[in-house]
């Protein structure tokens, strides 16, 4: 009877051991199988794209911001022309030689100008109404047919020393104010003689420019007066005590009234 149990007993015992082992793993590859085909039969969920209309619109404008902005500098570069600029001063009632005239591009923006096709038209036959300085564009109000700009007014000599005359010299077309100087040694007095003297030509002595001139050794000058003022200029230029201011462009001077002619040394005030 005992020697039985051993045998059943081992029996029971392989029995038990191998039952569980079939069943660990029949069981969990039937769950496991069965969880991995539904996770691949499923796509993870894409989360919808983000829609900026704002950037877009910005996009668009930028992008016809810029062909606006091409389009209009390809027009403007149409529209430059070739324009007449003044390169050396020209005095009022003289001719306008070549030279004097330079070739500078600006924008048709409707300013009144003449083109560069039109130099010939100012070199031949005209003659500049006004002043003209350098660097200003040239149009029809600055020059004239006639030659008579200065009728009416009287040309006077002049020699100037250092000390009457500004340390930059003088120029051809340049405005100047005229003083007499006067008085005594204690009381010096000086009196306005022409306000809107116009220079027709300047030189150095010994030089042969006739548009500017700078010196040390003085300067021959020639201007245009009223000529109710050329009498006392005239006197005042001979007898050394005379200066000569330059009047820019635009600047106001007080015309001086006409006076009676004085000795050299006496001002139109009767001083001295």
């Amino acid at each position: 009877m005992f020697g039985y149990l051993p045998g059943v007993i081992t029996t029971m015992r392989t029995s038990q051991q191998s039952s569980p082992s079939n069943a660990t793993i029949s069981g969990p590859q039937h769950g496991l199988g069965s969880g991995l085909g539904g996770s691949a039969g499923r796509r993870l969920p894409v989360p919808p794209r983000e829609r900026k209309p704002a950037l877009a619109a910005l996009a668009v404008l930028l992008i016809l911001g810029g062909a606006l902005v091409s389009a209009y500098l390809v027009v403007q570069s149409g529209q430059r022309v070739s324009a007449i600029a003044i390169a050396k001063p020209v005095a009022a009632g003289q001719p306008i030689p070549e030279d004097a005239l330079e070739a500078v591009t600006v924008s048709n923006t409707g300013l009144e100008f003449l083109k560069w096709s039109e130099r010939q038209k100012v070199v031949v036959g005209t003659f500049a109404a006004v002043p003209l300085v350098p660097g200003t564009l040239l149009n029809n109000n600055m020059i004239t047919p006639n030659a008579d700009v200065a009728k009416g007014r009287l040309v006077v000599g002049l020699l100037l020393k250092p000390g009457q005359y500004p340390a930059e010299g003088l120029r051809l077309g340049d405005r100047l104010a005229l003083y007499a100087m006067g008085g005594t040694e204690k009381n010096p007095k000086a009196v306005m003689l022409a306000a809107d003297a116009e220079v027709r030509d300047v030189s150095s002595p010994g030089s042969e420019s006739r548009t500017s001139a700078s010196s040390g050794g003085g300067l021959l000058v020639s201007i245009a007066v009223q000529p109710a003022q050329a009498q006392d200029i005239a006197l005042a230029s001979a007898s050394g005590a005379i200066a000569v201011a330059i009047v820019p462009p635009g600047t106001e001077v007080p015309t001086a009234p006409a006076a009676p002619a004085n000795k050299p040394g006496k001002t139109p005030n009767g001083g001295g």
